[in-house]
């Protein structure tokens, strides 16, 4: 059996750990600090070795494991000096000879605004946020690393993320939800089982290329917090317009407003055969809420 590298053992590397674990004979993964390594070396008993990279600075150990890695997920956001992993283990990587495929983290924001408009992977990319540029940068970072070390890189730009933890569910139990009001704005969004069983199937296929892991309607972003309070039998937090609401948005969720797309995931299921688990909102916060998920 394989063993995988996981450059940034966060939400979804941690979520698709959980569920595939098994196709790997070793799993290392990568964390920004020592004692969250700590933690999570003993509370993984074993299962996941947790080496520390901060983005420049590497465990030793993890020099040694780059040499023996077949595969890699990479969800480590880029600098602002450029992509960290390909940086520091570049070279590494492609001296080891063993590596089979990568899986690449990235975001449908490199698409940029298209007014409401489809987009899909023929689409030009046009990212308008700082953040976004750089992914894009990353992105073909990786594909040129691909390019000349015959090695498949699969891209997969990801729609935004929600699940366990980190849903509208948990927002209103924590009286954080939001019910902002932007007429015409629409997003698309996955949840992390999805997003899981997408790194399965591209690592499956050895993929390469670029694929939109999205869910099958986008909906306005008041849709999920009216629907999950619906579920949770309580009334929806009033509406609040998006000018009213803007001044106390940070950069990073203004950025995410100033796009409006619908984004096509026929390639995902046509390519990848991946059958979305949650193919709507609903699905996933129905499922959430019968696995009792909504503080933790």
């Amino acid at each position: 059996m394989a063993t995988l590298i996981c450059f940034g053992f966060g939400y979804c590397a941690e979520h698709f750990i959980a569920e595939f674990a098994g196709k790997f004979e070793r799993i290392v993964g990568t964390v920004r600090r020592a004692e969250r390594a700590a933690i999570l070396n003993a509370y993984q008993a074993g299962a996941v070795q947790t080496l520390v990279f901060d983005g420049v600075n590497a465990a030793p150990a993890l020099n040694a494991e780059l040499a023996q890695a077949d595969h890699a997920l990479v969800s480590i956001p880029p600098e602002e000096s450029g992509e960290p992993v390909l940086a520091a283990f570049g070279e590494a990587l492609a001296a080891g000879r063993r590596l089979r495929s990568v899986v690449y983290l990235s975001t449908v924001g490199v698409y940029g605004d298209h007014n409401g408009a489809w987009v899909d992977e023929q689409t030009p990319v046009a990212p308008i946020s700082e953040r976004s540029r750089r992914r894009l940068a990353a992105e073909q970072a990786w594909q040129q690393f691909g390019a000349r070390e015959a090695v498949p890189i699969a891209t997969l730009r990801l729609a935004g993320i929600y699940g366990p933890g980190q849903n509208a569910l948990v927002a209103l139990a924590r009286g954080k939800a939001r019910r902002i009001i932007k007429p015409g704005q629409i997003f698309n969004r996955i949840h992390v089982a999805d997003i899981a069983r997408a790194i399965d199937a591209a690592f499956a296929r050895a993929a390469n290329g670029v694929f939109n892991i999205a869910d099958d309607e986008p909906a306005p972003p008041a849709d999920p917090v009216v629907f999950a309070a619906k579920l949770l039998r309580r009334e929806p937090p009033p509406e609040i317009a998006f000018d009213e609401a803007a001044p106390s948005m940070s950069p990073m969720a203004l950025s995410f407003w100033q796009e409006c797309r619908r984004v096509r995931n026929d390639k995902l299921k046509r390519e990848l055969g991946v059958t979305l688990r949650y193919p709507t909102y609903r699905e996933g916060l129905r499922a959430l809420l019968a696995e009792g998920v909504r503080s933790a």
